[in-house]
């Protein structure tokens, strides 16, 4: 038992001894006389959590977030998380309801130091380092910095107001931009690279298309699709210099992908309808087309609109998705295209010598293409003609189309009139039933 109280007892003397001495380290480390503003940052988890930045030396003190005076550094704490509890405690004097005080500057001559003090509270320390950083005795100093305090702590009118948020703004973001100045200007010279491989990617990817593809609309495409894709690296090479974190960048957007979705849904369909469109090909350039109600010459194909000149000359702006999902008819996909004329002989006329005179015309006009041959068929059997249906293949293109169906209509009725066939109208007969008897004396 006794053997027992004995080391419970060395027990407790020697935990005493431990306090004691780390109660004595602490109060030799840390000086009696410290005042407010440096006992602060010692419990400051910003201290114990973050190394000193020795090349931060001085901070702004805000008020109203406008920049009033510069701090700096001391031994203990950098000029930033100095500035950040003296703006601390200015932002919860401000929160207050209770009317704002004049700052007052008490001087503590033995420690070489000067309060500011407002509403009973201390601000900040004024200390002898910094009446040596800025050129000035230490009172004075502190007497200068609460004038300025008191200048900012009466809320201005509002036009000055405004000018001291904008004058605020506009410094902060000179700051900004000083401080990212490499990054910017790698940025800059990083899109500058960008520019111009992408034009030298797109100049050979489109020669490369020209002499592989032979296709205007697909050489467009090709062009377009390598611009596009230098650009998306050089955008992500660029924002990587900014510092930009890419992975997070895609992960923000992708909170607003639904939305960006549907609004954009119309427009985006459009330009896959313009990829697709330039892929299959189902016309070309210059070609002359039938997409639902508009009928034209296609004169630019791009990924979000197809541009028609129509046969009259207008303009016609043709969205890619109604392009897709319309019927086209392409009269130009083939150089050659078939045309027909009706022509109506009388009934006592002979078909076969019709015929023949029809080949003839055909023969002489060199715009109707021999090969496929033409065609003359009985079509109809009408009240008072036998109807008889020319076929024959001209150019594709409708000026000739038109013109030369134009040629053989006109040939065809002069080789009638000299061959005497007769190409009577419509008869008509008129039967009167239950009509009056006249007698003509």
């Amino acid at each position: 038992m006794r053997l027992v109280f004995a080391s419970f007892k060395d027990m407790a003397s020697r935990r005493l001894l431990w306090f004691v001495v780390v109660s004595s380290f602490f109060w030799v480390m840390v000086p009696v006389a410290i005042s407010q503003e440096d006992t602060v940052p010692i419990a400051s988890p910003l201290v114990e959590q973050k190394t000193p930045d020795d090349s931060v030396y001085f901070a702004d003190v805000l008020v109203r977030g406008q920049p009033v005076f510069q701090i700096g550094s001391l031994a203990q704490i950098n000029a930033r998380q100095r500035a950040a509890i003296v703006n601390r405690r200015i932002g919860s004097l401000l929160a207050q309801s209770e009317q704002i005080g004049e700052v007052t500057v008490k001087p503590d001559n033995p420690r070489k130091i000067a309060t500011l003090q407002v509403n009973n509270r201390v601000l900040m320390t004024v200390t002898e380092q910094d009446a040596q950083d800025f050129g000035l005795g230490v009172e004075s100093l502190g007497q200068k910095w609460a004038n300025q305090l008191n200048q900012a702590f009466d809320k201005p009118p509002l036009v000055i107001d405004v000018g001291q948020r904008l004058y605020g703004t506009i410094l902060q973001l000179r700051r900004d931009i000083l401080s990212n100045l490499p990054s910017i200007l790698g940025a800059i010279i990083v899109v500058g690279l960008t520019w111009g491989v992408a034009k030298g990617v797109r100049y050979g990817a489109f020669t490369w298309a020209q002499q592989t593809e032979g296709d205007s609309s697909s050489e467009i495409l090709i062009g377009r699709l390598s611009y596009g894709a230098v650009w998306v690296v050089g955008s992500v090479i660029a924002l990587g210099v900014l510092g930009i974190d890419f992975a997070a960048l895609l992960g923000a957007l992708g909170l607003t992908s639904v939305a960006i979705g549907f609004s954009l849904k119309d427009v985006l369909s459009n330009y896959i309808s313009g990829v697709i469109l330039l892929a299959a090909r189902p016309f070309r350039i210059n070609d002359q087309v039938v997409i639902d109600n508009y009928e034209g010459t296609i004169t630019q194909i791009q990924l979000r609109a197809t541009t028609m000149k129509t046969y009259d000359g207008r303009l016609v702006y043709i969205p890619n998705q109604e392009v897709f999902q319309a019927s086209i008819i392409n009269n130009t996909a083939s150089p050659r295209r078939r045309s027909s004329v009706m022509v109506g002989i009388d009934y006592e006329a002979d078909i076969e010598k019709a015929q023949q005179v029809i080949y003839q015309v055909l023969d002489n006009i060199k715009e109707v293409e021999s090969n496929p041959a033409p065609d003359i068929l009985v079509q109809e059997l009408a009240a008072s003609t036998v109807n008889l249906e020319i076929r024959f293949w001209v150019d594709s293109r409708r000026a000739g189309f038109l013109a030369t169906t134009s040629i053989v209509a006109q040939a065809v009725k002069e080789a009638f009139e000299q061959a005497k066939i007769e190409m009577p109208t419509d008869i008509y007969t008129l039967v009167f039933r239950n009509s009056p008897t006249y007698v003509i004396q």
